[in-house]
């Protein structure tokens, strides 16, 4: 009985600390969602690299060209997202100041047809973005603001 009672005590403390991981782990910040994927999972350079190879047809001299580039964008959301100093709106500011960097980058090594495949492919991506934010793949995207 007592080995029972000790049993059951420990599986209901280990799934209050897993609901609690669940919990801190599904906080992450959207604008470090596009470099680390859905649910956290992380999207590394080369599966970017990989990933738009094949998309967009890259030749091996514009992955060559490419992947430096994800690279460093990588290297630098990870230093922006340990970076304790700044508040989580400073922060999104200067993700998204760097994605528009990075954009602009990749744009220049692609031809006209590649970039009009890739500026669809980053306002899908944006799309599923803004249905996350408001809750879900079944919200309405709200419409963008005429420039």
């Amino acid at each position: 009985m007592k080995k029972t009672l000790c049993t059951i005590a420990l599986t209901g403390l280990l799934g209050l600390g897993m609901t609690a991981f669940a919990q801190d782990s599904t906080t992450q910040q959207p604008a470090t969602e596009a470099m680390h994927g859905p649910r956290g999972q992380g999207f590394s350079p080369d599966k970017q690299l990989e990933h738009m190879t094949k998309a967009l047809n890259l030749t091996s001299d514009q992955q060559t060209q490419i992947k430096p580039i994800l690279e460093n964008q990588q290297t630098q959301m990870m230093q922006l997202h340990q970076d304790q100093s700044l508040s989580r709106a400073d922060k999104m500011t200067k993700a998204k100041s760097l994605h528009a960097d990075t954009t602009s980058k990749i744009e220049a090594v692609l031809n006209d047809q590649q970039k009009q495949k890739y500026e669809a492919m980053q306002q899908q991506m944006e799309e599923r973005r803004q249905q996350h934010m408001q809750g879900g793949a079944d919200a309405q995207p709200q419409a963008q603001p005429q420039q």
